[in-house]
Parts: structure tokens; C-alpha cells; sequence
């Protein structure tokens, strides 16, 4: 198992190019199972999560042809159903959270789809009622094996209907789009996620010959056809890297450029940064953040502590609360941090606590942080990544910090961030890669 060893306290300098957006990969990748076409992808992360997917893919018979790096041409002509049954693919797929993806494409295309219970980010409960039970109203039967944890469903014909999600969950919207756009008839699909990866998803299906309405809205209308087509498409770039840089180079008093952020389908994400007195500009499709010796929280109007909270899009994504907290240990004035979707995900701050900042864990979705204002640096010590998101804030913060700090299981950050070590090595930080 490797770790980080990281030598804190430098300033960097310079441009960053983000990755392709995982989460949005995860779902593009699983969609070349609606068609046996050719289907071009662009910008795919180089990264664990996207990786093992793509080799699931190919142990399943789909044909992976890489053009160059992140860029891959996938065609699903000659799927081997009876692999599904077999124990390499229960192995593979429960390694993977992302695998669940692939469920909606199989029922739809094939009739019948097979998943081990999904592994991932030991971050609190994730269940997947909203995906089968989207997946039932189209006419699917369900099957929960408690014993092996293993999921099937099966349908000789997928039929268009009304659906009203329990949650606006953005992966059981995704899998239940996939699964309608081939169902005999229409389906609405309401309390629908609406972030950009969705919405990309959708315009990818419909460059195939989908019949999707209502993108970016809550509300989405599938007229399903009978067959898909192939396509080319180009991943957005990763809005979580782009909020994890902006509070990387807040905490280490850098200058960095980031370029190509795709700023319109940010949302609120800038915004939220600056409300921890972080600046930044916006400069063509590039952010720039100067170097900035203090930043102050913004209160509400009436003068009360900032709260800053996740929500479905276009609210504040979950996926940068972790960021938000550690740059606000050294911001001036105080912050609550309200996760409100998983329940484990503040459990990291106790790194942070040893680390020297003012934390208080008011229970397991809400911390207040009293900021330092850099009057006491944070200083180094040895940790270990319990999730990409936590261990990417551990990352910043050892990058702040005085002397050396270790993080161990870095494979953790592995899954979601590409070359995290070098890219920022060539910036000036000091991220050793040991064994």
C-alpha cells in the first residue's frame, strides 16, 4: 500500500489543467452497453474508478480500442451475458461503487441484468432503492439474494410509465434514463437529478438517437426508440478538482491559473469559495486565483454564522463540503459544515484536530470550524485516507501545514484524481510517493 509523504509550508505557482469529471465518465462509460455501434469517448480521468470500469467492460466482451491517453473507442457488439453469472465478475464489480451503472443499459438492451451488492467510499449508507424501484415501475421483476448480496432484475419488455423519485439521486436518475430510453413508450421521470453529468448523459443518448426532453430540469420526458446508434462524445472537465484547487490554493497562499473549467456549468461553486473570502476571477473559460495572505467568512445579513450545506443541483455539491472545511481552518470568523447525504463523511476532522485546527464535531453531519487566520500554522503529522474526497482535503491541508505529514492509502485519492502528485509537484509542492 503506498503513501504521500509531503513536506509542507510552499507556495506554488502556475496553470492546472482538471481531468475529465469522473462521475461523469462513470455513467458515459456504462452507456456504450445500449449500443452494439462504435462509440467514441474523450477526456475519460486516467484514474482507478474509470479504469476498472473500462476493464469490467472488456471482461464482459466489449471491443476497447485506446487512441491515446483518454481517449477510447468501445464497441458492445458481442456482450457475453453468462460472464455476469461468473465469480471474476462478481469480484470485479463489487470492488467498484461505479459498477452499479451498468445495470440499466444490460435490462434495457438484453432483458435482464446482474449486480453483486457495489463497493467504494466507506462514507455512510448509500442504498440503491431509487434505482430498482425506478427500474420496477418500467416493469422489471427484482431479486435481492441477502445471502451472496447479489441483485438481478429481468424483464422480457421494458414499458414506458411514470415515475416520481423517492430522492433526486444523480446516479438512479442516470440508470433509469438508460434503462427507458429503449422501454415501449413514454416515460417522465420527476424529482429528476439535473446536474451537468446528467444533462451530459442525456445529450449523449440523444447524439444516439434517443428522444430525451426537459434536460436540466427536474422533469424528464423519454420517447424510447427501438435501437441506439453510436456517437462521439467529450467528458466535461472535473468541477470537484477545479473547487479542490481553488481551496488548494487558498490554503497555501498560491497563484494558480485553472484552466478550461467549463465556468457555466459550475453552478454555485465559485460563488461558495468566495464566500470564505477566497478571490477569484474569471477569466475567458480559466479561473484565476491570486496569491491571498487572509480570507474572511462572510456572515448572513442578519450577522449569524455562515452555514454552508450540500443540496441536489443546482445546491452545493457534497463532494467539495470536505474542501470547504479544511479551507476554512485557517479563514478568519467561523463556519458550520452541514452534510446532510452521508452520514460518516465528517469523521476525517479528527486528523484535522490533530493537525491544530479548531474544530467542534457537533454530530456526524455537522462540524463548526473556528478559523485560525493563519495565526497558528497547521503542522504535520501522519494519517490515513478514508475516501477520495477526505483524502484529497488531507492533502491540502499537509500542503499548508509546517514540516512533514505521511497519508497512508492513498489509493483512496488514486480513484478519483489523476496524477494528483506529479501535477502539483510541477507547481512547487513537495509530494514524495512511497511504499
Amino acid at each position: 500500500m503506498a503513501s504521500f509523504e509531503i513536506h509542507g509550508g510552499k507556495s506554488l505557482k502556475g496553470e492546472l489543467v482538471p481531468q475529465g469529471a469522473k462521475n461523469e465518465a462513470l455513467q458515459i462509460v456504462s452507456a456504450v452497453l445500449l449500443s452494439p455501434e462504435k462509440i467514441t469517448i474523450s477526456n475519460l480521468p486516467d484514474i482507478i474508478d474509470v479504469n476498472k470500469l473500462i476493464n469490467l467492460l472488456q471482461a464482459m466482451g466489449v471491443k476497447v480500442e485506446k487512441v491515446e491517453r483518454g481517449t477510447y473507442i468501445f464497441q458492445a457488439k458481442d456482450v457475453d451475458l453468462e460472464y455476469l453469472k461468473s465469480e471474476d465478475f462478481k469480484t470485479r464489480a463489487s470492488s467498484l461503487r461505479g459498477s452499479i451503472m451498468i445495470i440499466g443499459p444490460l435490462l434495457a438492451r438484453f432483458g435482464k441484468a446482474f449486480m453483486p451488492k457495489p463497493g467504494g467510499d466507506k462514507i455512510g449508507r448509500r442504498r440503491l432503492d431509487t434505482h430498482f424501484e425506478g427500474f420496477i415501475k418500467l416493469g422489471a421483476k427484482f431479486n435481492f439474494d441477502s445471502k451472496e448480496h447479489f441483485y438481478t432484475v429481468e424483464a422480457s419488455k421494458l414499458k414506458g410509465t411514470y415515475i416520481h423519485l423517492d430522492e433526486a439521486s444523480v446516479t438512479g436518475t442516470a440508470n433509469i434514463v438508460m434503462a427507458a430510453v429503449l422501454a415501449k413508450g413514454k416515460t417522465t421521470i420527476y424529482n429528476a437529478a439535473c446536474e451537468p453529468y446528467l444533462q451530459q448523459l442525456c445529450k449523449m443518448l440523444n447524439h444516439m438517437g434517443a428522444k430525451i426532453t426537459g434536460i436540466g430540469s427536474n422533469m424528464l420526458h423519454i420517447d424510447g426508440v427501438k435501437e441506439l446508434g453510436g456517437c462521439y462524445h467529450r467528458i466535461l472537465p472535473d468541477m470537484i478538482e477545479i473547487g479542490s484547487f481553488i481551496g488548494l490554493a487558498a490554503m497555501t497562499q498560491s497563484e494558480i491559473t485553472i484552466k478550461d473549467v467549463s465556468w457555466d456549468d459550475l453552478g454555485i461553486i465559485p460563488q461558495t469559495f468566495q464566500r470564505l473570502g477566497i478571490k477569484l476571477e474569471r477569466r475567458g473559460d480559466d479561473i484565476f486565483v491570486p496569491a491571498q495572505k487572509s480570507y474572511e467568512v462572510d456572515t448572513f445579513i442578519d450577522g449569524s454564522i455562515l452555514t454552508i450545506a450540500d443540496a441536489p443541483w443546482p445546491g452545493f455539491t457534497p463532494d467539495l463540503l470536505s474542501i470547504i472545511l479544511v479551507v476554512a481552518t485557517q479563514a478568519k470568523g467561523s463556519v458550520l459544515i452541514h452534510q446532510k447525504m452521508f452520514e460518516s463523511r465528517l469523521f476525517f476532522v479528527d486528523k484535522l484536530i490533530d493537525m491544530g485546527a479548531q474544530i467542534i464535531l457537533c454530530d456526524p453531519h455537522r462540524a463548526t470550524v473556528i478559523g485560525l487566520n493563519r495565526e497558528n500554522s497547521l503542522r504535520g503529522i501522519q494519517m490515513t485516507s478514508p475516501d477520495i474526497r477526505a483524502g484529497v482535503s488531507l492533502l491540502i491541508a499537509a500542503l499548508s501545514a509546517e514540516g512533514k505529514s505521511v497519508i497512508h492509502n492513498i489509493e483512496q485519492i488514486d480513484r478519483g484524481y489523476q496524477d494528483i502528485d506529479i501535477r502539483l509537484n510541477n507547481l512547487g509542492a513537495d509530494i514524495r510517493r512511497i511504499s
